[in-house]
């Protein structure tokens, strides 16, 4: 009686940047959408039970759905463990491999060679994932699924407002093609003679992140050949966007490789008017540079109709321990299929992560659709391509290109070519599978 009459009146409340959401869950009436939570279910019999929650360093949004959950079933405890992300991928394999891992676990997909050996597959139907969730079909593995993403990450323009109106533009102006953009940063490029003073763009530092790594789709070329594994950077589409990135410092002059060391910091501290970056930076904004005004727009194209407009990561979901007692992995399962029945859940970390929604049925959430820097993807996230969860070379080669490129004098085609055999070698013994044959529109 006492669970039910707990389970009848439990609150989550998930408080995200000033933002309160609050689910109240009746007692014998479950929740969600095809992947439904009972709460009125009991958990390990109604005995008490323990277990571990590590993650790397976002307490108070994950202690939120904690407590929503410990509300629901009191007799279970999650600890959650924090470690810090220098520290977080070294312990938790080692952990992990003994008897006495967590048995949940925060997971992020560029480290899944390290971890999909000691992960259970999830408790839940192939077909549910799918019917609730975006992109399920890239994580399932001989037919099962351990982890999928929650929300998706991808970059877009951050502009400063006031100088944009300085410059004399408006939203008129808000370019949606390469050609206009390029334009549009000319005329917010402020100089005093050959010294720039405000760049109209930077890429200083994320030039392999935001362009590199994601505009090949707009030319109709995949990262990664036919067979899902050989690099593709040598490609005519990289090399356009490469000498693009180049023209527009060395022709247009709209900044430069010396004007701040990270476009990110730059476009914080009030020296250009215009970055590329990823979800996360909305939030950074916020809070480290927040006397910015700034507005965001979808990320241009060559010719408006591309054949995608750029890459996206997942954030990914909760890893189970496959070494962890049954009774810990059974409140494991129970827990990940709470989190992801949990509409307001979902809108929470989605929110904090400035991701968009994976579950479908949040797509038009007002609530997500209040974020500028999610609301600008709303209309075209089905043509955003997930390449895998690639390995830290891909990155790492094509920003050493890039900045032999910029820095000591390389050409173009030297520097791909270098950066491609790099990665082939580096790759050699990795299971990294290609997933962009499974983009709804793949040719």
């Amino acid at each position: 009686m006492k669970k039910k009459l707990l389970a009848a009146m439990a609150a989550a409340s998930l408080a995200v940047s000033g933002l309160a959401v609050t689910t109240v869950y009746a007692a014998d009436e479950p929740f969600g959408d095809t992947i439904k939570y009972d709460p009125s279910a009991e958990i390990n019999n109604g005995e008490d039970i323990t277990v571990e929650l590590w993650e790397w360093g976002s307490d108070d949004l994950f202690q939120s759905v904690i407590d929503g959950y410990t509300e629901i079933h009191p007799n279970v405890t999650i600890k959650l463990v924090n470690n810090p992300w220098e520290d977080y991928w070294t312990k938790l394999p080692l952990s992990l491999d003994g008897e006495n891992g967590p048995a949940l676990f925060n997971v992020h997909n560029s480290y899944h060679e390290n971890l999909i050996n000691y992960m259970a597959p999830l408790d839940i139907p192939v077909e549910d994932l799918e019917a609730d969730f975006t992109g399920v079909e890239a994580h399932v593995i001989d037919g099962k699924v351990y982890y999928i993403d929650y929300g998706m990450m991808t970059g877009s323009v951050y502009y400063n407002k006031a100088m944009w109106e300085e410059a004399g533009l408006t939203e008129a102006d808000i370019p949606k093609t390469w050609d206009e953009f390029r334009e549009v940063a000319k005329k917010l490029t402020i100089k005093d003679g050959d010294y720039l003073v405000q760049a109209g763009l930077s890429f200083n530092d994320d030039f392999h992140q935001n362009y590199l790594l994601g505009l090949n789709y707009q030319l109709g070329e995949n990262l990664f050949l036919e067979d899902g594994k050989t690099p593709n950077m040598t490609s005519d589409a990289m090399k356009q966007v490469m000498q693009m990135l180049v023209d527009m410092y060395e022709v247009d002059g709209v900044g430069s490789k010396d004007f701040g060391e990270k476009c990110a910091d730059t476009f914080g501290q009030g020296m250009a008017a215009m970055v590329i970056q990823w979800g996360h930076y909305y939030n950074t904004l916020n809070t480290t540079w927040s006397d910015i005004d700034f507005g965001v727009f979808e990320i241009p194209t060559f010719d408006g109709d591309p054949y995608a407009y750029n890459r996206y990561n997942g954030e990914s979901t909760f890893g189970i321990n496959k070494n962890a007692p049954e009774d810990q992995q059974a409140v494991a399962q129970d827990f990940v299929k709470y989190f992801l029945a949990n509409d307001d859940a979902q809108v929470a970390f989605n929110l904090a992560m400035s991701t968009f929604p994976a579950k479908k049925s949040l797509a038009d959430d007002e609530r997500i659709l209040a974020n500028p820097s999610l609301s600008v993807l709303a209309e075209h996230i089905d043509h955003y391509i997930w390449p895998g969860p690639m390995p830290a070379t891909i990155e790492t080669s094509l920003k050493t290109a890039g900045q032999d490129i910029f820095f000591n004098g390389v050409d173009i085609d030297t520097a791909l070519e270098s950066a491609q055999e790099n990665m082939i070698r580096d790759m050699k013994n990795s299971s990294f599978q290609s997933v962009e044959n499974l983009y709804a529109y793949a040719k």
